[in-house]
This record gives structure tokens, sequence and C-alpha cells, in this order.
């Protein structure tokens, strides 16, 4: 039997939300496009948290990525209402803010100095005494020392959102072959549901893949958006190869059971014994609690430790919280570069674009990579605003002086 034979403009390996969202703004733009995946929907995004924090996540040194979060954080209305609209799902956007907290003096001294921080760069937060933040948050510990109120900061349900742009595009060869009309009404994304055994190259230009099935893909570019795996993607050159390596990260849900009243009514997030943690409730009795942040390798077991950590933090941060019942734990893997900022853009295979290393902000900088994506895949041009994300960043530290 022969392989089965495709091609299109592009194709996207890696049906996560990134691979997902960059295919659905490439169709918009007018290119036939397939994505590869064995599973899409699923991916980092599953087990994410999905809090769209570009201010209360800021960290030193990070200024420049600063500016990419939040250009993505004010895309994230109009970017909700357009997979709403196309889809008639609700995503769990909610900007309810987030409240940052201490609970001893050192966490108060660390956190007052990010607040400096924060109003150095511009930023919008507001300092609470403990009694403050108890008044917006009953449910906290008494032993609150104070925090940092940011409204801006806000909330989306990522398994919703990876889900959307599965039903907002046509999509042959899914299941369901009523398959809906892209959002253009002309174009559609074709989704193999396969693995990516090896990228394609001829005389060092990447034409496509082939993949688990047999299936033979040619494409005029490839975008290289499968998360921790794509550090590792057969058939890419070793000097292509992005640096992102797997970052585990273990999550719990809860459940607020109905008629408990309100829990919390935003974000809540701490550092306790030195480890963050946070409370993500949302407005279907679920609350969200994590997340561990290991250099294990490969390694996806939830363990009972990482349960633990994860219990005993929150309960110190809202003592109550022990009290709900545990309804899912799991682990999935983030996919981190050198410094902790995604890679957009020409890998150094001519033909392979790169959309990865996300890290801890996938689903925050999804709306503003699929833009950043469809404008290179269409006009060969990277926006200003994303260009210090290019992966020749890394490879240009690498050359002699």
């Amino acid at each position: 039997m022969h392989p089965s034979r495709h091609r299109y403009d592009v194709l996207v390996v890696g049906g996560g939300i990134i691979g997902l969202v960059t295919a659905w703004r490439a169709a918009q733009r007018g290119l036939s496009t397939a994505v590869a995946d064995p599973a899409p929907g699923g991916g980092a995004a599953h087990v994410a948290a999905g809090m769209l924090a570009a201010v209360t996540e800021l960290q030193y040194g990070e200024q420049t990525l600063l500016e990419l979060n939040l250009a993505s954080a004010r895309r994230y209305p109009s970017f909700v209402a357009e997979l709403e609209d196309a889809t008639g799902l609700g995503l769990g956007y909610r900007p309810c803010g987030t409240l940052a907290v201490a609970l001893d003096s050192d966490d108060r001294a660390d956190l007052r100095e990010l607040h400096a921080f924060q109003t150095s760069l511009g930023l919008r937060s507001e300092w609470l005494s403990g009694r403050e933040c108890r008044r917006l948050e009953p449910m906290l510990a008494p032993g609150v020392r104070g925090g940092l109120r940011v409204d801006g900061d806000h909330q989306v349900d990522p398994r919703r959102l990876a889900a959307a742009p599965l039903r907002a595009r046509r999509v042959a060869g899914s299941p369901d072959h009523r398959s809906a009309p892209g959002i253009d009404g002309r174009a559609g994304v074709v989704l193999h549901r396969s693995s990516v055994a090896r990228i394609e190259t001829v005389r060092d230009h990447a034409t496509g893949a082939v993949l688990d099935d047999g299936t033979v893909i040619a494409a005029e570019q490839t975008v290289l958006a499968a998360g921790s795996r794509s550090g590792g993607m057969p058939g890419v050159p070793e000097h292509a190869l992005p640096p992102v390596r797997p970052v585990k990260g273990q999550i719990l849900r809860l459940r607020v059971p109905p008629g408990h009243g309100p829990f919390l009514s935003r974000t809540v997030r701490a550092v306790v014994r030195g480890g963050h943690v946070y409370l993500v409730p949302r407005e279907n009795g679920e609350l969200v609690v994590g997340a561990t942040s290991e250099e294990l390798g490969w390694d996806t077991t939830v363990t009972a430790g990482g349960v633990y950590e994860l219990l005993r933090d929150a309960h110190e941060l809202v003592p109550g919280l022990t009290e709900l019942p545990l309804v899912e734990t799991s682990a999935g893997l983030r996919p981190g570069s050198p410094d902790n900022a995604p890679l957009l853009g020409r890998s150094a295979l001519p033909g392979l674009l790169l959309a990865t290393g996300h890290h801890r902000n996938g689903v925050l900088l999804t709306p503003v990579t699929g833009d950043v994506m469809a404008e290179l895949l269409t006009t060969g041009s990277v926006p200003e605003s994303a260009r210090p994300f290019s992966p020749a960043r890394f490879t240009l530290q690498e050359q002699p002086a």
C-alpha cells in the first residue's frame, strides 16, 4: 500500500493551545493549513490554571517579556469574544482580578519590593493591609500581613479555551463530519490525529513531516508548536532544535459544593516556605490549586509529596480549603526555555518556524502568539514587539566573539 500524501501551505506540528490558535489564525489569512497531533486540545494547557497574570507574575529581569505579556493580556477580551461568538462556547474568562498576599514579615517585605518594582514600570497595583485583604476575601487566614490587589490580572479556563478552536474551524478528518465552517467562511484546518514521526527535509529545507501512521504531509512552511517535545523533534538537525526542556507541574482541582456560598471571589496567590501557591476559583464551583515546578525530565507522575505540599501551603493561605472535596490531581510538562521566554520566529532550518518555549505563560501568550505567527506566515515578517523572542537569540549567544 502506498502512503497517503497531502500538501498544504502550512503544517502545524502540535495541537495544544498554541498550535491550534496558530492554525486557526493562519486559516483566517487564507492559508491551507493542517495540524498533526494524536490528541488535539490537550498538552500543557490541559493541566494549567489559566491565570492571566502579567503583573503579579512579574519577575526581576523579565521586563522585555512583560511587554509581550501585557500586549497579549490586552488582546484577551476581544480574543475570547471572537472565539465565543464563533463556537457558542463559554470560555470561563473572568476579569475578576488577583490578590497576592504575604503570610509573614519576610514575605511582606518581598511583596513591598515587588510593589515598588511594579510601580517603577508604570504598572497598576494597590498595596493593602492584612485587614483590607481579609475584607476582600474573608476566607483568608487571619495571619495575612498584607497584599497587592491587581485588578488587571484576570483568568480563563484553559481546557475550554483549548477546545474552542476545534469548534471554530472546519476540521476535516475529525470524528464529527458535520464540521462547522471556518471563521472567515472559506478557509479551514485539516486535523491529522497522529504523531509526527519526523520532520522531512530536502536540501537542508523543511518540507513537511511524516506521521506515525505513514501519512506524508508536504508544506511550504512548517510550524513546530509541540510544547516540551519541540526540543527533541526527530528530523530536525541538532543545530536547529529549540533549547526547550520539560518542566513538571502538579496541580489539584477541588470542588465548592452547591449552596456553599462564595469561597473566593478572585485569584489568590502567595509565597509559602519559598514556594509559590495559587488558588483560582471558577464560576462553575471548581477551585484550582497549583502548582509545583520540578526539573524531572519527562516524569508526569502525581506524587503524594506534591499533593501534600500544595494542600499544606494552600491550607495556610485559606484554612477552610481542606473541607472541600478533592476531585482531580494531575501533572503536566511546561515547555521551558533558558530565559523562560518563548521562541517565536524562524528556526535555523529554512522552512521551519517555531512557536514554543512559553513556560508558565502559554495560556497568557496564546492571543499574541497566534497573531505573530499568522503575520510571519503570510508576510514573512515578525512584528516588532515579538522580535526580542527570535530563536536566533540563543544561536547568536553560542557563537564565539
